[in-house]
């Protein structure tokens, strides 16, 4: 009977030990915190696995905020190694938990786009748009409107979907182009007045152009790429910018300061860095960050004419966010 138990455990250690060696060939996990929709982050984590066959990276998506709130939290201590898609605010507020990035060549960027310490690199420019459903504004028997006051009358109420400025990035670069185009005072008073017409701030960036599609409103202040998205599956919605242009803003990606010389990350980075990025903007978000971008996608509005984004603080964001009461 001993022997018998002596030999039971001798063949589960060999099992054992024949698992550790089929797994044995990828090294230590490299996880990515990405804040990105899930359709990229699918696309991003096939070409991690085609190029790094012998590395375990994983991607994870995390919220904004929530990505945010874990960095400010753990700091360096974070279980992830790269940062995808944290938008410039945040960035800048954290930056300290990032590595200098002084080995990479910026110069193939925008200048604008370029931060002055390399604590991270630009990953996408993304703007806001009116997005309409006209066939909802036509049987409300409503006009299309041509204005940012056009929107605060009475006959658009319960019509209009925006993301909430506390929940959403979109939602807040929206709120902050408005402040910058008429100033603080006003632009509270404006918002005082629109929101009588909102029929819901959403929790999401996704959430006017999901209700748009749904036609449960006419008109939504929302993501242009997100719009050309559902244009490109079908859906009949018309993207509009408004005179003053535009709202805008970027995301980045960095290294947590201390992981740079774990194995495999910075491979893994430079692949983003030289590669990944511009084909993210191939296939999904075609606004240029690079000096000699040339990218087109079916249906996206060409030569967008950006709106006044300046003075995009963290602290400009804690103090509008602080007065937003809706």
């Amino acid at each position: 009977m001993k022997n018998k138990f002596i030999k039971m455990l001798i063949c589960v250690s060999f099992l054992l030990t024949l698992f550790g060696c089929a797994n044995g060939n990828k090294d230590e996990k490299i996880i990515i915190y990405s804040t990105a929709e899930d359709f990229r982050n699918e696309y991003l984590q096939k070409r991690l696995n085609e190029k790094f066959p012998d590395y375990d990276v994983t991607i994870q998506y995390v919220s904004t905020g929530n990505c945010a709130a874990k960095l400010k939290a753990e700091g360096k201590d974070i279980e992830a190694d790269i940062i995808f898609e944290m938008e410039k605010t945040y960035a800048d507020e954290l930056k300290d938990n990032f590595y200098t990035l002084d080995n990479y060549d910026f110069s193939k960027y925008i200048d604008e786009l370029v931060p002055n310490d390399k604590k991270y690199a630009t990953s996408i420019r993304y703007s806001a748009a009116i997005i309409l459903n006209e066939k909802v504004l036509k049987e409300k028997g409503v006009a299309i409107p041509a204005s940012y006051e056009d929107l605060l009358k009475p006959e658009y109420k319960g019509l209009i979907s925006m993301p909430s400025p506390k929940a959403s990035g979109t939602g807040y670069m929206i709120l902050k182009n408005i402040i910058n185009i008429m100033g603080e005072e006003k632009g509270f008073e404006y918002f005082d007045e629109l929101s009588k017409n909102i029929l819901q701030y959403t929790s999401s960036g996704s959430g006017p152009v999901n209700a748009l599609v749904q036609g449960e409103v006419g008109i939504g202040l929302g993501m242009t790429f997100q719009a050309v998205n559902e244009i490109n599956k079908g859906s009949n919605l018309t993207i509009k910018f408004f005179d003053e242009g535009a709202p805008w803003t970027t995301s980045t990606f960095a290294i947590v300061d201390g992981h740079q010389d774990k194995k495999g990350v910075q491979e893994v980075f430079k692949f983003f860095y030289d590669e990944l990025i511009l084909e993210d903007k191939q296939k999904f978000l075609p606004e240029s960050i690079y000096k000699n971008q040339d990218t087109k996608i079916e249906n996206y509005p060409e030569n967008i004419k950006y709106g006044d984004m300046s003075n995009n603080t963290p602290e400009e964001r804690t103090k509008l966010l602080g007065k937003w009461k809706y």
